[in-house]
């Protein structure tokens, strides 16, 4: 049994003396994450597109937290917030993401979802990673199963553009990612691990687009309501991926309900997910879109 239940009222280990950044923590899971981890003694970094919305995040949290503008959109972003950021770190989460917004691109002229959900939490892990003491975790999704990676159009250029399958990819970057990070931390002998989770289907505003006719966004509501659990149990796999007792590349979602619901527990994976050549040609294709490699004091 995982240490961190559904509920997040038990179980939580004393986290003094520990830092984590949270991207995305101003709302949503990255919000519940961030209050969970500071309670408990952690430092907790509130990594955020929107300094006004963070600020409000953070005032409702009860522990050590502070604010700092990322936006995973625009890679200069990035680079400004790793730059600024020189104090060891135990944890980063990549938790931010955007999920079936209209055919758009990000500052670098990336598809939106390729670029955010994963070539910008790419960079920020990279940049990041000589500071990490602990490990990197990474918030992949369900949809990651229905997912490819066209390496052909990867940015949706060339191909009708189809919002979920561009989700998906992205998904299935995440978990491609982790499987590469973790190969090459453990290559390099370091300590440090990767891992991932998902948080099944989690009341949180991914599902509350402001896009689309009304009637959309009135079913979407409607679906969260009948349907997805608590934003705090979509948390807890991240929150075991984050401080349990588990091997590097893990990933941990719900344990009920085809993984949509319940307690965290070890999850399923594609075998597309853990191929190691299609991990490795994503890392090296990364590297080439980003500008970002993997931190030569490390290799």
């Amino acid at each position: 049994m995982l240490p961190i239940p559904a509920d997040l009222e038990h179980g939580f280990p004393s986290l003094d003396g520990q830092t984590f950044v949270v991207t995305g923590a101003n709302s949503g899971l990255g919000r519940v994450s961030a209050g969970a981890l500071a309670a408990p003694g952690a430092h907790v970094i509130l990594a955020v597109r929107n300094r006004e919305k963070g600020e409000a995040a953070a005032k409702a949290m009860r522990g050590s937290v502070e604010v700092r503008e990322l936006d995973l959109a625009d890679l200069a972003s990035v680079r400004a917030f790793a730059a600024d950021l020189d104090s060891p770190i135990d944890v980063l989460i990549n938790n931010a993401g955007i999920m079936i917004p209209p055919l758009g691109y990000t500052v670098d002229g990336f598809e939106s979802q390729f670029g955010t959900n994963h070539l910008g939490h790419f960079a920020l892990t990279n940049l990041l990673l000589p500071q990490i003491r602990s490990r990197v975790v990474t918030v992949s999704s369900l949809a990651h199963k229905q997912g490819a990676i066209d390496f052909s159009d990867l940015n949706w250029q060339r191909r009708r553009y189809r919002a979920m399958s561009a989700y998906a990819q992205s998904k299935l970057a995440n978990l491609l990612f982790t499987t590469e990070l973790d190969r090459r931390l453990a290559e390099a002998g370091t300590e440090v691990i990767a891992t991932a989770a998902h948080p099944g289907l989690a009341a949180t505003n991914l599902f509350h687009s402001s896009e689309g006719s009304p009637l959309r966004r009135g079913l979407g509501r409607a679906f969260t309501r009948l349907v997805a659990q608590r934003d705090t149990a979509g948390a807890a796999p991240t929150l075991n991926a984050a401080v349990a007792d588990v091997p590097g590349n893990s990933y941990l979602g719900p344990g009920r309900a085809f993984e949509t619901r319940g307690e965290p527990v070890f999850a399923s994976r594609t075998p597309a997910s853990l191929d190691q050549d299609v991990a490795r040609r994503l890392w090296e294709t990364s590297e080439e879109l980003t500008g970002v490699r993997f931190p030569e004091s490390l290799r």
